[in-house]
């Protein structure tokens, strides 16, 4: 990348800022910016109950202008698990079921540092198991249907959350769709093992010093982010897994360690779609539906729920065949 484009780009980072003491105004920043006309989108909210009872879970249904699959999209979205909620991400959902043709379900799990971890994963871990094993809730016929997505921090959750099913034992996802998710705890570019921290951590839209505050925020005690429910790469046992399509952005700090995980993936036999959007920033998925970075991930993202699915002899989940795509990043339990 020359150095014009990279000035260029750091035109759009996002304002500096002290996420430990500014995190409520960036959430409202967000609402701000994501105040919508209400005709515009074919939504429907609905309330789940935690399992302990305590309280409630938002969750918002968003209905595609024409409906041209049936799989439903569980949606978990990113912030940091600080910021972000459904009203901030209603315009990307909106967009997400209309781009795919899929019933998007946004899940408005709790935050740091009111809610901290576990907190939000368990709201996501609850909505998925009671979709997951009641289908018809949602519509469905099979699980199989259900498509966990999730974006940066969603992302990381929406991995956790079918490490936890497989092992609890639990009915699984047909498929997950992983943008640009944290996978590692270590984002000081002193000491992260990823060359990506380190050359793209400042300048662009996340900056290393960020995802740590969120870390901070997310789970105090630093002992406890070596936890795979913080840093899933971290898991000891990743066989089992949904087809999974993950989708970098090259001018991203995260973007190394999320290919680690799909690497790792593919080593336990899991079948393994990668794609790196060049010239991409983090965040791109909130982008305009005209942005670049934006159609080339939903043309991606199309090609893997067009993917057919092959029969399981085995009896469980059933997979994809995946396609390759133009950089031969279709992977089937082995890496290239």
């Amino acid at each position: 990348m020359n150095k014009l484009f990279s000035a260029f780009l750091s035109l759009f980072a996002a304002p500096r800022l002290n996420v430990r003491e500014d995190y409520e105004k960036v959430r409202r920043m967000q609402r701000h910016l994501a105040a919508r006309p209400i005709p515009r989108y074919r939504m429907l909210d609905r309330k789940i109950m935690s399992e302990d009872g305590g309280h409630e879970i938002p969750v918002r249904f968003f209905q595609p202008k024409q409906t041209r699959r049936d799989e439903l999209l569980l949606f978990f979205h990113g912030g940091g698990w600080v910021t972000g909620d459904i009203e901030s991400y209603t315009p990307a959902c909106a967009a997400m079921a209309d781009l795919t043709g899929c019933v998007v379900a946004s899940v408005d799990y709790r935050l740091a540092p009111e809610h901290p971890f576990p907190a939000g994963l368990e709201d996501c871990l609850r909505a998925t198991k009671l979709l997951l094993e009641d289908p018809s809730r949602a519509g469905l016929e099979s699980a199989s249907q259900v498509v966990l997505v999730g974006d940066s921090a969603g992302g990381s959750l929406a991995a956790v959350v079918s490490l936890l099913l497989r092992q609890e034992g639990h009915v699984m996802p047909g498929r997950q769709i992983l943008l640009y998710p944290v996978t590692y705890w270590d984002h000081d570019p002193q000491t992260s093992p990823y060359a990506s921290v380190r050359e793209h951590g400042q300048g662009y839209r996340l900056t290393h010093t960020e995802v740590q505050d969120y870390m901070d925020l997310y789970v105090p005690d630093p002992e406890k982010r070596r936890d795979m429910r913080v840093a899933p790469l971290l898991a000891d046992d990743m066989t089992g897994q949904p087809a999974t399509l993950l989708i970098m952005a090259e001018l991203d700090l995260l973007c190394d360690e999320g290919e680690a995980y799909g690497r790792a993936l593919a080593d336990a036999g899991t079948p393994v779609r990668m794609h790196r959007v060049e010239g991409a920033i983090h965040g791109f998925i909130t982008l305009p539906r005209f942005a670049r970075p934006l159609r080339e991930a939903y043309e991606v993202i199309d090609a893997f729920l067009d993917a057919p699915i092959r029969s399981d002899p085995g009896g469980g989940t059933a997979s994809p065949e995946l396609p390759r795509d133009g950089r031969g990043e279709g992977h089937q339990g082995e890496t290239t």
